[in-house]
């Protein structure tokens, strides 16, 4: 332990205290200076921050009972021990209920003395070491890998910040690969929630007894293999946020038991009778088009109206064309570091294929673009040749008339046209989601007028 940058202050109005306890504190490495009254300390204390003060309780005029209440007004933080008669000891312990650290009697022992000041700097500093911690898990909680300075990713970040706070249930919607966890990260980061785990699960084809066990957990013995007790995923996110992804592809049944613990806030684990009670937040997401899926039959109405109170639609890479360079950047010094190369740029010609392509994975294929640019590329920048696609010039499809692909063509075409190319209400009027109306709107070569 270091003590050399840790100061003393001794208050006593005895001099052979004062000189005792500084020549013993000084010989073991500390800062130490001396005052022989409460005003004198005081004096001191604007003058210096005192890691640790040694008090006498009985001195003349301000008492050392007074000047530690003096002291909790100053500096907090400040570590007080009392030094005390035989006659004051339920003074001290008066004293240690209004927040100091211990007392010692006189005559002081001075070992004794030096290991209670020992221990007292071992726990500031480890209290300074968990303030610290905290204070950078909060700020890395606080920030997020949303990157993006497009209008459609301001509107985002708005967004998140005005449902964070609150406990509703928020569903997020948009196309595979366009960060939608990221998303549920940053609203979990930014909530009061953040200190309690985001428990997430990918609901895509799950069979029906699986998804069950992974969501409400199972009792040892509730099926074949199942030999030991569980817990799902709802029991680990109590206190703090599930994420559900994927959630259009849960089953019936589980559409069902979901809903109940939605409403009630309890469950059975799969095979038991205990009734296991949880708080916790729900964030769901989907690259489906629930609306229809309610229509067809295929997802409960009520679940869908539980999930779907605060929505946010993550609009796909193509219509934010501004951030791809800001992201491709990002990217490409994430994986120079990770990687240990020295990249410094993405090259001119690699700048216009990238700008060129239509990302119809969107933000994960850019990011493993770039990441396997770096793997097979040559620092200091990144090459065209090192990008894993190749363009592709946008087929305008002149298909026979009367065809049926032209037909098609041309429906599609007027409805983006009468919704002034708004994708999801395109997609809602022709009954299909969003990644089927891009995939058509780029095989057609159809184009927004300008």
């Amino acid at each position: 332990m270091k003590t050399n940058n840790v100061s003393i202050l001794v208050v006593d109005d005895e001099k052979v205290v004062r000189e005792s306890l500084t020549k013993w504190f000084k010989e073991d490495g500390y800062q130490v200076e001396a005052a022989e009254s409460a005003a004198e300390a005081l004096k001191k204390m604007q003058s210096k921050k005192w890691d640790i003060m040694l008090l006498d309780i009985k001195m003349p005029g301000m008492d050392g009972m007074e000047l530690h209440q003096r002291v909790r007004d100053v500096d907090p933080s400040a570590t007080v021990i009392f030094i005390t008669a035989h006659a004051t000891v339920d003074s001290a312990v008066k004293a240690l209920k209004n927040g100091a650290y211990d007392y010692v009697t006189k005559p002081v022992d001075p070992d004794y003395l030096s290991h209670l000041v020992s221990n007292a700097v071992k726990q500031r500093e480890l209290a300074n070491e968990n303030i610290r911690l905290k204070d950078q898990v909060t700020e890395l909680e606080k920030s997020n890998e949303l990157i993006g300075k497009s209008p459609q990713m301001q509107r985002i970040d708005k967004l998140i910040e005005s449902v964070a706070q609150t406990d509703t249930t928020v569903m997020i919607r948009g196309e595979s690969g366009t960060g939608k966890e990221l998303i549920a990260r940053a609203i979990h980061n930014n909530s009061d929630r953040r200190y309690f785990p985001l428990v997430t699960l990918n609901c895509g084809g799950m069979p029906e007894g699986v998804l069950e066990s992974e969501l409400f957990g199972h009792e040892r013995g509730a099926f074949t293999g199942a030999h030991y007790r569980r817990k799902g995923k709802i029991e680990l996110a109590d206190g703090g946020t599930l994420f559900l992804d994927e959630v259009g592809n849960i089953d019936k049944k589980t559409q069902m038991d979901l809903l109940r613990v939605i409403e009630t806030k309890q469950f059975t684990r799969v095979g038991g009778n205990e009734v296991i009670r949880v708080d916790f937040r729900i964030i769901s997401a989907t690259n489906r088009n629930l609306e229809q899926a309610v229509k067809e039959g295929h997802f409960r109405e009520d679940l869908f109206y539980r999930l779907n109170v605060f929505t946010i639609d993550v609009p796909p890479l193509r219509e934010r064309t501004g951030d791809i360079l800001l992201l491709a950047e990002h990217f490409l010094k994430k994986y120079s570091v990770s990687m240990g190369k020295p990249y410094e740029c993405l090259s001119n010609d690699a700048l216009e294929k990238i700008k060129a392509y239509q990302w119809p994975g969107n933000v994960r294929e850019l990011e493993n673009a770039i990441e396997r640019a770096i793997v097979v590329g040559t620092p200091p920048a990144v090459k065209a040749t090192d990008l894993p696609f190749t363009l592709k010039e946008n087929m305008n499809k002149t298909a026979p008339a009367g065809s049926l692909e032209a037909m098609e063509r041309n429906h599609i075409e007027k409805v983006l046209e009468d919704q002034n190319w708004n994708i999801s209400r395109s997609a809602e009027v022709l009954r299909i989601d969003r990644a089927t109306l891009y995939n058509k709107i780029q095989k057609f070569g159809l184009k927004k007028p300008t």
